[in-house]
């Protein structure tokens, strides 16, 4: 029988760090010192079983670097295929920054749409991404991304992840959203369930096993250079290496380096989140896209630094400033909210909301058990609380809740997430600043998630996927198509090098 060492898995359901102040203590960090820290404790946590350091073998048929959703996916994909892949991740536990998911997971024409009598298109969903991305995404990505989606959202479900609560996130124009059926984030419960069935499936998973090198012989890629921490480093062979090592959203010399701009800014990014995966590649020849492309998140709560998760924008709620009146479509693309939040004199915003949101997005029940939330029985109680002006703030929600009725916002054209308007006491508020998010370059692949050198050519044996790859996002990611992809291509990757392994 498998030995295991237990641990403590953090099941983040909400949050994100992250905040724009250069004072702040959360920064990216400027190294990877930060990296054997354990994850910040979140909403929520369970005792989770990784695989003894004492098992490890010499030789796996498939090696995957990192164990957040993209890597177990492709695991579960190699082992349901018949092969037999091993899993390192050098932070304490399992998930990454799939652990800080939020807001959900896009896809189109899924079951769950049309049981809820959404009429979607694969075709729109590659459309409006396309926008998003300022139509810079890099196309065959894209089309097999979005094609893929709903299969993906199926092979969830039949693995016990049900994905059927829907809402929407911004540049979209459908509610293609997809979360748990309470309603809540989907991190925690997305890292639980890819666990379960990693376990299921005997996988062996070690954890604080860092991957320092990955290395090629004879024109194939085929060994990694592992730091179980306490122990001398080993090199272990695989017919097939995957890389799922996530962005840099947390190496402050990475951004530095690429957007001298942010520097200072704090992140919302786990702090093994500093681009070893990429720095890797390189070495071996892989080819990076878009290392510059930085996306800021528009609701980030600044004295902690964690993200307000875009479903409660999604639910309905509206961004006001100091002087309690809107000035943006509060669901148009990250980059665009951000810019006009940026644009205050303040920096600031504040998120409001009432209870029938509240209801609707479950993750503000942490927001408001970490003190970020304000509430007042009535308007005018709130905007005396957050000091804000009593009659612009209470005209600004009569004005909104008149475009809601008539399902046309005048002043800024928003378009969705007016299903309900904003009348239901109690009335919440949120102090909210942009943020360092999430890294849209990195490591350039295929469809099959082969990595390309910079001749274009598949490096052998070589896969990638996650946020450790570029491309697909182009210059600005929308919301929930992160999840997205690191099942998509995380599913792929295991398949591809499945059958890599099994022909080699």
């Amino acid at each position: 029988m498998k030995k295991v060492v237990k641990s403590l898995v953090v099941l983040t359901s909400v949050l994100a760090m992250g905040a724009c102040s250069p004072d702040k203590k959360e920064t990216a960090t400027s190294s990877s010192t930060k990296a054997t820290e354990k994850t910040e404790a979140t909403s929520g946590a369970s005792e989770q079983s990784y695989t003894d350091p004492t098992e490890m073998k010499k030789a796996y048929d498939i090696v995957i670097v990192g164990a957040g959703g993209a890597g177990m996916s492709a695991a579960i994909e190699a082992k349901d295929a018949g092969l037999n892949p091993v899993i390192f991740e050098k932070m304490p536990v399992a998930g990454g920054n799939t652990s800080k998911s939020s807001s959900g997971m896009n896809a189109s024409e899924t079951k769950f749409q049309k049981e809820n009598g959404i009429n979607d298109s694969n075709d729109a969903f590659y459309e409006e991404t396309l926008k998003g991305g300022g139509g810079t995404n890099d196309k065959e990505l894209l089309r097999y991304f979005v094609d893929h989606s709903a299969d993906a959202i199926n092979w969830l479900d039949q693995n016990d992840i049900k994905l059927d609560n829907l809402t929407i996130t911004g540049g979209m124009s459908e509610k293609r959203t997809h979360r748990p059926s309470d309603g809540s984030a989907i991190g925690g419960y997305l890292v639980e369930g890819l666990l379960k069935n990693v376990h299921e499936r005997n996988i062996p998973i070690f954890v604080n096993t860092d991957v320092t090198d990955i290395k090629e012989n004879d024109g194939k890629v085929n060994e990694v250079i592992v730091q179980v921490q306490g122990e001398k480093p080993k090199d272990i062979t695989g017919k097939a290496i995957i890389v799922t090592t996530g962005g840099f959203g947390a190496n402050g010399e990475f951004i530095k380096k690429y957007r001298p701009d942010l520097e200072g800014y704090v992140t919302t990014n786990q702090s093994g989140s500093t681009g070893d995966g990429i720095t890797m590649i390189e070495k071996l020849g892989g080819q990076t896209v878009d290392m510059d492309k930085i996306q800021i998140h528009p609701t980030v709560q600044q004295d902690e630094g964690v993200l307000i998760g875009e479903a409660v924008r999604g639910e309905g709620a509206i961004l006001v400033d100091q002087t309690g009146k809107r000035f943006v479509n509060e669901l148009d693309t990250r980059d665009k909210v951000s810019a006009a939040i940026t644009a205050l004199p303040e920096k600031s915003a504040y998120l409001i909301f009432d209870q029938g949101v509240r209801d609707r997005a479950k993750a503000i029940d942490f927001y408001e058990k970490k003190g970020y939330v304000t509430s007042g029985e009535s308007i005018e109680e709130l905007a005396e609380k957050m000091n804000l002006p009593k009659e612009d703030l209470s005209q600004t929600i009569e004005t909104w809740n008149t475009a809601v009725a008539a399902k046309k916002d005048e002043q800024f054209d928003r378009t969705t997430a007016m299903d309900h308007d904003l009348s239901q006491p109690n009335y919440y508020a949120i102090k909210i600043a942009p943020g360092i998010h999430y890294t849209m370059g990195g490591i350039k692949i295929n469809t099959n998630t082969e990595v390309l050198n910079k001749e274009e050519q598949p490096i052998t044996g070589l896969y990638a996927a996650g946020e450790v790859t570029g491309g697909l996002h182009g210059n600005n990611r929308i919301g929930g198509n992160s999840v997205a992809e690191i099942i998509i291509f995380g599913r792929q990757a295991g398949i591809q090098a499945a059958k890599y392994a099994a022909e080699n």
